[in-house]
């Protein structure tokens, strides 16, 4: 019987193309792909093989991040002496209206704009976030799963984890990248997105007052300027005033769709980038929509529904 058992067993041997075998860069196994699959992922380790890789050189990188510091710096100055002449020039007026009114602008302008110059600063000259250092390359030392998702970058050579993207204008890897952001010349990710954030918090309050103490300035001025002889000076005032008015009306509605847009992706619990990636993929990919993700970025430890357990534990309604 065990004779007839051993001989109703079938061996099969095999040859394997070399055209067919490759080495996973997670954790240096040998492994059998299908027929020149373009993207594998590795059985052991998790991680994910590109086959077909059209890697570009980035020439002057150097001189790319020069530039954008130097661009950078100018702006913050520039900011400093838009403040600096902005409080100036209304400091007579907003003493004339009352002593207390004068000393309440001078703390409201010293606090916006020292959080606007700070923001600011915090998101330019801050590193927008490195991704995790992990050990790869050699099967001893990586676990099981331990590369789950990760990519190879061939710009930084080395592992790039899902929620991680590579950024050419910076030549690094940025964890939780939501865009490169050119006013800042770096990019917006999960170090300095916060900061990026209260930026554009500040800088919406502080148009928003400026425009508010200009118009009120203006509308007590500009009535003895306007009957003075010399009426060719109140055409090009009048055109000088109108044309500022757009300006700031025009940033001010930039930075506050910005924000909105900023926003908006927090809530849904996305980037920029994973929103435009969810949009190529069909939508497959649902994360959890909700307040908590506000409260999350934001690093509040409670969330408000805490305090609100009737909507918390109602029950849910369905629609037919």
């Amino acid at each position: 019987m065990a004779e007839s058992a051993e001989s109703s067993k079938d061996y099969f041997v095999t040859t394997v193309n070399e055209d067919h075998a490759t080495i996973c860069w997670g954790c240096g196994l040998r492994l059998l792909l299908p027929t020149h699959a373009p993207v594998f992922k590795c059985g052991w380790c998790g991680a994910i093989t590109s086959q077909n890789v059209n890697k570009t050189e980035t020439k002057c990188l150097w001189g790319r991040r020069l530039q954008d510091r130097c661009f950078v710096t100018i702006l913050s100055v520039f900011m400093l002496f838009l403040i600096c002449g902005g409080v100036w020039a209304v400091h007579w007026f907003v003493f004339s209206v009352s002593y207390t009114f004068g000393i309440f602008h001078y703390i409201l302008t010293a606090i916006l704009a020292a959080t606007t110059v700070s923001t600011f600063s915090l998101s330019a000259f801050r590193c927008a976030g490195t991704p995790p250092t992990l050990l790869w390359g050699s099967y001893p030392v990586v676990g099981k799963g331990d590369l789950e998702n990760y990519t190879f970058c061939h710009y930084c050579v080395k592992p790039k984890s899902p929620r991680a993207h590579h950024c050419r204008s910076c030549g690094t890897c940025v964890l939780d990248m939501d865009h490169h952001c050119p006013f800042i010349g770096n990019c917006v990710g999960a170090a300095n997105h916060r900061h990026f954030i209260a930026f554009l918090f500040s800088a919406v309050f502080s148009t928003i007052y400026i425009s508010f103490i200009s118009a009120y300035a203006g509308l007590h001025i500009w009535p003895p300027v306007k009957y003075r002889s010399l009426g060719h000076l109140n055409g090009s005032g009048r055109d000088l005033a109108i044309r500022a008015f757009k300006e700031v009306m025009l940033a001010l509605i930039g930075l506050s769709v910005l924000l909105w847009q900023q926003l908006c992706y927090i809530y849904e619990g996305k980037t920029y980038l994973s929103h435009l990636s969810s949009q190529g993929s069909g939508g497959d990919h649902i994360e959890e929509k909700g307040c908590q993700n506000i409260f999350r970025f934001f690093g509040c430890p409670y969330s408000i529904f805490r305090y609100l357990p009737t909507l918390r534990n109602s029950p849910k309604r369905h629609t037919k």
